[in-house]
């Protein structure tokens, strides 16, 4: 997970990005990412919502909470969020 940045044109687009590989040739550079959202794509309130649940399971602590999945979505929120400040 995290964002990318290119330009094209002169103009930066910034995506936020979990999954995939990526190949680095001297020439070209090319992503396969299972998910990329640009940020003027990303839903800031869905974001703010899923990084507030994320917060709320891993301060529970309860048994049943998966702790790795929650800090996995937490990260994904916390990026998407960063992302999305850099698209409006």
């Amino acid at each position: 997970m995290g964002e990318i940045s290119y330009r094209r044109a002169g103009k930066s687009t910034h995506l936020a990005v979990s999954g995939g590989f990526v190949e680095v040739l001297p020439d070209q550079v090319t992503i396969l990412a299972e998910t990329a959202e640009r940020a003027e794509e990303i839903d800031v309130a869905r974001a703010r919502a899923a990084k507030e649940e994320a917060e709320k399971l891993l301060r529970a602590a309860h048994p049943d909470t998966d702790i790795n999945q929650a800090t996995i979505a937490l990260e994904r929120a916390l990026i998407r969020l960063q992302v999305a400040s850099k698209g409006r």
